[in-house]
């Protein structure tokens, strides 16, 4: 297939299936390993985008479920497309709306063409198909978009991990059939499997086999218990091609990153850096605290002294302990962009180990520390 996506291997660890990256659109270049920061329905949540660039982010996500439910797709095209529509001029990447459509349970019914659904907040009716996501998604035009997946919660049994597998390949199908701007989109198709190691591996062979600019992991993280969702990524990872990139759909937190770039992932995302935020979390190299907690009312400190954000050069935690207990939004704000950054520079941390040639050391020390905080 061809695309506007070029993927160059920079530089690899060989201890690990580690590796560094460039990745070039049409909207710029993005430097792997790298954490996108998840804009649901084109918005972060707490953030502008103007603050999500500072922190770094050289790509961020969309959900074209959502966006397809407000404001509309043919919206957003008339709008000149999402880029100019969220005044974001660096790639943006858009989920097909698998993920949101196949977690709506009582509200959809699962067919061979597509999926039935109820809107989830004013019950109207839909349906989204492998063609159908793709027309939304060329309509929104993201740099990157998603093959339409099915995937199932955990616990699945095997028949339904299989059932669910089988027709996401024949949904890959269509979609590359129906994909209508291969030349300024790029399609990634997505592995599934559930837990089973022989459905991956039978996955990774049918999804591969389809000549596309990249390709996922997708259906972890769904209800399975973390040292499942790593053996998974362990098994699937390293046998995805190696010229293409690799996506974790899904994943984002400091040991998710570090982990999944330890097995050859290039790409992942989260909504965790929010979502946490919301709630007066904060990531630090001394593992996630709560600004909420009673201690930090008299630390003057950063959130953690070897961040540049801008939270952490300006506001002490003490500070944002009397934001968060007033509830006051800029607390929130200010920890969503230090956690945010965060992720972004840890990704980068990674990258330029892998480049500098210890990146087995760092990662090391990273797992010491990641367990003695358990």
């Amino acid at each position: 297939m061809n695309s506007p996506l070029k993927f160059e291997i920079e530089a690899e660890c060989p201890w690990s299936g580690a590796r560094a990256g460039k990745m070039t659109t049409l909207h710029g270049v993005v430097e792997t390993p790298v954490f996108m920061p998840v804009g649901t329905y084109a918005a972060m949540k707490s953030m502008t985008f103007d603050q999500v660039e500072e922190c770094g982010a050289q790509i961020v996500l969309s959900n074209s479920y959502h966006l397809y439910l407000r404001p509309g797709h043919n919206f957003i095209k008339e709008a000149g497309g999402l880029h100019k529509f969220m005044s974001w001029q660096k790639p943006i990447l858009t989920d097909s709306g698998g993920f949101q459509v196949f977690s709506l349970d009582q509200f959809r019914k699962i067919t061979e063409d597509g999926v039935h659904f109820k809107d989830h907040k004013n019950g109207s009716k839909h349906f989204i198909g492998p063609a159908k996501s793709m027309e939304i998604q060329n309509a929104i035009g993201a740099d990157i978009i998603m093959a339409f997946d099915e995937c199932v919660a955990n616990p699945a049994t095997y028949d339904m991990a299989k059932a669910a597998m089988d027709r996401t390949h024949r949904w890959l199908s269509v979609c590359a059939e129906t994909h209508a701007r291969k030349d300024e989109q790029s399609l990634f198709g997505i592995i599934q499997g559930s837990i089973y190691k022989d459905l991956r591996d039978q996955s990774v062979q049918a999804v591969t086999s389809f000549d596309l600019p990249g390709y996922a992991i997708g259906g972890v993280a769904v209800g399975e218990e973390r040292p499942i969702i790593e053996d998974i990524v362990a098994h699937t990872a390293p046998q995805m091609p190696r010229d293409k990139p690799r996506y974790l759909m899904g994943i984002g937190t400091p040991w998710d990153i570090a982990f999944a770039i330890r097995w050859g992932i290039d790409m992942f995302d989260c909504v965790s850096p929010t979502r946490l935020a919301r709630h007066g979390a904060a990531f630090t190299a001394q593992g996630r605290i709560s600004l909420k907690n009673a201690p930090h009312k008299t630390e003057f400190i950063p959130v953690d002294d070897k961040c540049s954000c801008l939270t952490c050069t300006k506001y002490t935690r003490a500070y944002l302990h009397h934001l968060v207990r007033l509830n006051e939004m800029s607390g929130c704000i200010l920890l969503s962009i230090h956690n945010v950054q965060y992720l972004i520079d840890q990704a980068q941390l990674l990258r330029q180990a892998i480049f500098d040639g210890n990146f087995k050391d760092v990662y090391e020390n990273f797992v010491s520390r990641f367990y003695s905080l358990r």
